[in-house]
């Protein structure tokens, strides 16, 4: 498995992803925006040429935002999702943010274990963040700096 940089020429990889593991997925269109922007970056795990995961960074000035992180269910649990989150956080520290926060729905309780494990502290609750079920998200912020 490695890990790489993706580019617009992974949109519809990304979709596939997405499609396999949200009840809402992101449109390509929205994906396509996504790489696209001069702030944001992506980095996508690959087993041979197929993407199995993926995680989007997103920054405003010195502030970051983990905006998805998605890996394919039968590729779950063998340590993927930390990869790709240590990725985030080498890229979000070369360019000098000072923290990453992200929404993690309340019930999503393997992945907030994830983030705390990578260091993010719960700093509160988006009530209703969520739609399709409706439910809160735990907002988890990293201090980098």
């Amino acid at each position: 498995m490695t890990i790489q940089r993706l580019s617009q020429d992974h949109t519809k990889a990304i979709h596939r992803v997405e499609e396999s593991c949200f009840q809402s997925p992101w449109s390509e269109n929205t994906i396509e925006a996504l790489l696209k922007s001069d702030n944001a970056q992506c980095f996508g795990c690959f087993e041979n040429d197929t993407l199995v995961g993926y995680i989007a960074l997103e920054w405003v000035l010195d502030e970051g935002s983990l905006t998805n992180l998605a890996v394919l269910p039968s590729y779950r649990r063998r340590g993927i999702a930390e990869k790709l989150t240590e990725a985030l956080l080498e890229e979000a520290i070369k360019k000098d943010l000072q923290f990453v926060t992200l929404e993690v729905r309340v019930s999503n309780t393997p992945a907030s274990n994830l983030y705390r494990k990578m260091g993010f502290d719960e700093v509160g609750v988006r009530k209703g963040y969520y739609s399709n079920p409706r439910e809160d998200a735990l907002l988890m912020t990293k201090y980098l700096a």
